[in-house]
């Protein structure tokens, strides 16, 4: 993944994947998915994946929402004290951002 491809949450914490698939239920907070799609989505290894899987059940980051045929599909926990301080962090990340943005643009001539 290049640098600029990736989320600031990820770029300020670092790359794992864990924070992978925290970051990517965070962008996507109010869908569900399975662990295929998520697999896919994030672009790790299914060993990967499972390796690290259980502790994100075990602190209830995920949690599992419906089943679509076979396949069990999980949301974000958006409940848990885990993820709202990670998207307290994304949003300060993200206003931060903006604000050094902002303060770089230089203000517009107006002309009549």
């Amino acid at each position: 993944m290049k640098k600029e491809d990736r989320s600031l949450l990820i770029q300020y914490m670092g790359d794992t994947p864990k924070l992978r698939i925290i970051d990517f239920f965070l962008d996507n907070i109010d869908s569900d998915y399975s662990k295929k799609e998520i697999i896919e989505f994030i672009g790790i290894s299914k060993t990967t994946f499972y390796k690290v899987w259980d502790e994100l059940m075990q602190f209830e980051v995920l949690t599992p929402t419906r089943r679509y045929g076979k396949a069990q599909l999980y949301t974000l926990n958006k409940d848990s004290t885990i993820i709202q301080k990670f998207k307290n962090l994304d949003d300060e990340l993200a206003r931060q951002i903006m604000e050094k943005s902002i303060k770089k643009e230089e203000p517009i001539a107006v002309t009549k």
